[in-house]
């Protein structure tokens, strides 16, 4: 079966470590994206996060917004949090509607117990809707670091499941990782994914620059390894929380250990510093590389 494009230039090889780069953002987040805009690349991917306390207009009008400053919007589903089935086609119809949204990615989570009729982003590709709304590309997790609830076999297993089902729907799957400090379990994962026949795109997620206490909790809150050696090598002292820290050596590094066995890579940035912070950074490290 001959798949979509998930970007034009996924055929190409990427001119240097941030060539097709993708962002995230929040509804919230329109005015930073507004004022970054000018120094993005054009159809950069920006993926709009599922938050809960967002209301349904908001996240479309972020995606709005994203199409209309001629980026690609890959607005977020999450499973756990839809109510029903009305409500996840309805966003779902809005956004293809009025923001032209040709990609989605969908997660179970975070909540325990399902809201609704969907317990996991499996649930929401077997309904068939994605397709029926023209959908080309979904997007799924990946874990290099491992998942609190499954074993390494169990996520790779999921994986195999969730892009085979994507792919029999007619549709091309993205796998967008969870951030990491660490290059090597980075690299490692992806070998084991490609060895083990998954030869969809993924996008690793890097952490935007932030300052050091900002990332140490988003670490916390996500389960990222964050031990003394790890935070070394990213290059911060866990005896000096204190000032900004940047992803410069782990993007190096991913650039050096990457190769042909890796398969099709791109990076993701998660702003956790800010936006226009992140864009500078991405084109300050083009420039310098």
């Amino acid at each position: 079966m001959s798949l979509p494009s998930i970007h034009p230039n996924w055929d190409l090889p990427p001119k240097g470590m941030t060539d097709g780069y993708s962002l995230e953002i929040t509804a919230k987040d329109i005015d930073a994206l507004r004022e970054a805009a000018p120094a993005m690349a054009p159809e950069t991917p920006v993926a709009v996060t599922f938050l809960p306390g967002e209301s349904l207009e908001a996240r479309i009008e972020a995606a709005r917004t994203v199409r209309a400053l001629g980026f690609e919007p890959m607005p977020h589903f999450s499973a756990r949090r839809l109510e029903s089935g009305d409500d996840f086609e309805a966003y779902l119809a809005a956004v293809v509607r009025e923001a032209g949204v040709t990609r989605c990615f969908i997660i179970a989570g975070d909540p325990p117990e399902a809201a609704g009729p969907y317990t996991d982003s499996m649930s929401l590709i077997r309904t068939g809707a994605f397709e029926r709304a023209g959908i080309r590309a979904i997007g799924i997790g990946g874990h290099p670091e491992g998942h609190p609830n499954m074993t390494p076999d169990q996520c790779f297993d999921i994986l195999i499941a969730k892009c085979a089902e994507i792919e029999a729907r007619g549709m091309a799957p993205l796998i967008v990782t969870q951030f990491s400090f660490d290059a090597a379990p980075v690299l490692a994962w992806l070998a084991e994914l490609r060895a083990r026949g998954i030869v969809a795109p993924v996008r690793i997620g890097i952490p935007g620059p932030a300052g050091i206490k900002t990332l140490m909790r988003f670490a916390a809150r996500c389960g990222v390894g964050a031990s003394a050696s790890v935070l070394t090598k990213y290059g911060i002292s866990i005896t000096k929380l204190i000032g900004t820290a940047g992803p410069d050596k782990l993007v190096d590094a991913l650039g050096k250990g990457l190769g042909s066995q890796h398969g099709k890579v791109r990076l993701h940035f998660y702003p956790f510093g800010g936006l226009a912070r992140t864009v500078e950074w991405i084109n300050d490290y083009t420039k310098s590389r």
